[in-house]
């Protein structure tokens, strides 16, 4: 039983210490003055992004069904329609029910070398509006994905577009609405 603590405590420890690292990375994007979103009257006293508390029930246990789909041109904020493709669908319990959301794969992000395996889960939930950004948060995942996945919802992120400014970005799908309140990730910017 002490072999077993220790190594779900040694799982968790790992598990936290990349989230944080996660984050302390975006935090610092965010105070680039040359790259962030941020407006600049919101720069100079920036220190992190609000989130949620980190929630250990946010992190889900995935089933993913490959399904290839036809590109497309996917909405976005502007007139521009990036060409995307579907790969597949995450099939996964939160907040004691059953959900799925679709994974995209963004067509010309995957020609270039760093971003071949990136794949991109849009959704929106219950808590946009109110206390997460409307229009919806994105999160990343690495592939190829195998039957199983670790959804990390903590890790959730706000579109640049949560800023302000002139960003065009995608818009997530209908299918991708979970009818839960997702209480993990970023918060909303402003009120």
């Amino acid at each position: 039983l002490v072999l077993v603590g220790t190594s779900v405590a040694q799982s968790e420890a790992k598990w936290l210490a990349g989230l944080e690292a996660y984050w302390a990375g975006v935090d610092s994007a965010y105070r680039d003055t040359l790259h962030s979103p941020l407006p600049k009257e919101d720069r100079s006293g920036f220190t992190s992004l609000p989130r949620f508390a980190t929630d250990r029930s946010y992190l889900v246990e995935a089933r993913f069904v490959p399904d290839v789909g036809e590109v497309f041109g996917m909405k976005t904020t502007t007139e521009r329609e990036p060409k995307y493709q579907q790969v597949g669908t995450l099939h996964f319990t939160v907040g004691g029910t059953e959900q799925r959301l679709t994974v995209y794969k963004n067509i010309d992000l995957s020609r270039l070398d760093d971003y071949r395996n990136y794949l991109f889960v849009p959704f929106t939930d219950l808590t946009n509006g109110e206390t997460t950004y409307g229009g919806g948060r994105y999160i990343d995942l690495e592939g190829p994905l195998g039957e199983t996945v670790e959804l990390d919802f903590n890790r959730a992120y706000n579109p640049y577009c949560a800023y302000g400014g002139r960003y065009s970005c995608p818009i997530p799908p209908p299918d991708n609405h979970l009818e839960v309140a997702v209480k993990a990730g970023v918060l909303k910017h402003h009120d």
